[in-house]
């Protein structure tokens, strides 16, 4: 990356990170990011694919572009644009920790191309089980990508069982949990085993 900004903004109470980077000629993106506390609240990126390739293009000249939109993103958080937006990605980013997925079978949940899944849902915020809690299991990059659903029980515990369905690239197992306080999820990558050679056959 060929040049970049970083600001402390104070707004009210709270205090976050802008921080804008020039991604260079081979991707020709201006990234602007808005952080609190580690969490990505609000991005804006730009394409300067075409500003590159005209005459008006100079390493001072995106330098510019690059400070333009660093700036532009402080005012808008600054002037409240950016409130209604930013307070949506924090509820989200706080219910997404609120609950727990426990896999209490890691080792055996696939058997004979059947997945059986016993779970546990638990708040975070108390350790104790979350019952009621919807649950959706699903394999990502399987070829009909659908999901299964379960309700946790007082417990709050629930069993999901599905035939596997054919793969794709990259598959993995996906768990997630939602109750009326939060989400959580957790997910396994599936990895090919490798294959055994014929008898007889040199590596």
């Amino acid at each position: 990356m060929s040049s970049g900004f970083n600001t402390e903004v104070r707004v009210g109470e709270q205090v976050f990170h802008v921080q804008t980077e020039d991604y260079g000629p081979a991707r020709s993106t201006i990234d602007t990011a808005v952080y609190q506390n580690g969490r990505v609240l609000h991005r804006r990126l730009s394409d300067y694919g075409d500003f590159s390739l005209s005459s008006a293009f100079s390493e001072s000249s995106l330098r510019e572009k690059v400070e333009q939109q660093h700036r532009a993103v402080i005012e808008d958080l600054r002037s409240g644009r950016l409130e209604a937006e930013i307070s949506a990605a924090l509820k989200k980013a706080n219910r997404a920790g609120f609950l727990q997925v426990e896999l209490l079978n890691p080792g055996s949940w696939l058997s004979s191309r059947k997945v059986s899944l016993d779970i546990q849902i638990i708040r975070r915020s108390d350790r104790q089980p979350q019952a009621g809690a919807q649950v959706e299991a699903s394999i990502e990059g399987s070829v009909d990508c659908a999901r299964h659903m379960g309700t946790g029980d007082q417990g709050g515990r629930v069993r999901i069982e599905f035939p596997l369905p054919p793969l794709g690239g990259d598959p993995a197992l996906v768990i997630r949990a939602s109750s009326d306080s939060g989400e959580g999820e957790i997910r396994f990558a599936m990895r090919p085993r490798p294959k055994t050679p014929p008898a007889g056959t040199r590596r």
